[in-house]
Order: C-alpha cells, then structure tokens, then sequence
C-alpha cells in the first residue's frame, strides 16, 4: 500500500514511518526538513520536503493513503487546520488523523474533569485541534482520539474502538505512539472506523 506520512520528523511521525516500513507499505515521508526523518534509509521510503501552510507542496507530496502525526509546536496555532485543509484539498485515497481524547467529539465522553486538564495543558490549541478533526470527518477520514501520548512500546493488549464504546475513566488513559501508530495503520490496511472517531487503547 501507498502511504504519505505528514509531520514525519516529529515522534508519532517517526513511529508511523517506521512501523508502516516494517509492514512493507511504500512510504513517502513528509517534513519541513526531511534530513531529521532518522529512520533507516529503505527503498520504500521517499523524505520529502513540504510545509502544511504551503497547499501547493502538500497535493505534489501526497500519494496513497495519508496518515498524520501533526502536532503544534511552540505555539503554531493554526497549523493543526491548516493541514487538514491542505490534505482535504489535495483529494487523497483517505486521510487518518491523529486527535486528542477530550476535544471536539470526544469531549463529552471524556468527562468533565479530562476537559478541565485538557484546557489546562494544551488551552488555546484546542478549537484549531477540533477545526483539524472536523474537515476531516467531513471529507470521509477516520480521526483518532488518544490519550496521554507516551514513549512507552507498543502495547501487546492494544485495541481499538469506536467513540461510541468509550470506557468510562476519571482521567484519560496513557497510550504509547508505537500503540497509537499500530492502530492508525490498521485502519488504513482495513477501514474499519472509517468517517468516525476511534480510541486506540492499551487495554
């Protein structure tokens, strides 16, 4: 399968590009400065430069199925939605982005006081996080809502559900990038929550 990675430098981007590399997918990795896509170079891996503010360089850089591990960095507001737009506008097979637990679909599952630690942490992020995930929905993709994001391995208990399955939990459950990344490459390989949001869980 063809598969174009947005912000594949960053460290979901690198977990999906390695793990969609170990799965045998051709991979075009996509990054502002591709040189820190620190995976091992492989004939199935394409670095490309582009930048999600820049239309244009996205449509040129995707192929296949788009998988994104965009995150706001250093306070770029607006660049969460700026990448749905691009990546929409470019008309890809599908696009499978990665949300967070609590915003925007998922925060009344999530409870009130998952909402109130989410406004604390990631605050004026939020409306363009749900703005992202909402040209996504729209344009058919499949948005995944995860936890607290950790460096831990991939979870041998993993699962996926749908949003309307959401465990009832005080605080939202941690999850590893290897687990979440896994969880996005299944979707793409079998389109199970397509249009809708999932929950990668460990457990």
């Amino acid at each position: 399968m063809r598969l174009t990675i947005l912000a594949a430098s960053g460290a979901t981007g690198l977990e999906l590009t390695r793990q969609a590399l170990a799965r045998g997918h051709t991979v075009t990795a996509v990054a502002r400065t591709p040189a820190r896509i620190t995976v091992p170079d492989s004939p199935l891996l394409t670095r490309v430069a582009a930048d999600v503010r820049d239309p244009a360089s996205i449509a040129s850089a995707l192929d296949g199925v788009v998988l994104s591990g965009l995150g706001i960095v250093g306070g770029d507001l607006g660049v969460l939605s700026a990448g749905a737009r691009a990546a929409v506008a470019a008309g890809p097979e599908r696009i499978i982005w990665l949300g967070a637990f609590g915003t925007g679909p998922s925060a009344e599952a999530a409870g009130a006081a998952t909402r109130t630690l989410l406004k604390l942490a990631l605050g004026r992020e939020i409306p363009d996080k749900v703005a992202a995930d909402a040209l996504v929905l729209e344009a058919g993709g499949t948005v995944f809502h995860a936890g607290i994001l950790s460096a831990g391995p991939l979870s041998p208990a993993r699962r996926t559900i749908a949003l309307s399955d959401a465990p009832k939990r005080l605080v939202p459950a941690r999850v590893s990038r290897a687990t979440v990344a896994a969880a996005m490459l299944d979707e793409a390989e079998n389109h199970a929550h397509a249009g809708g949001v999932a929950l990668p869980l460990e457990r």
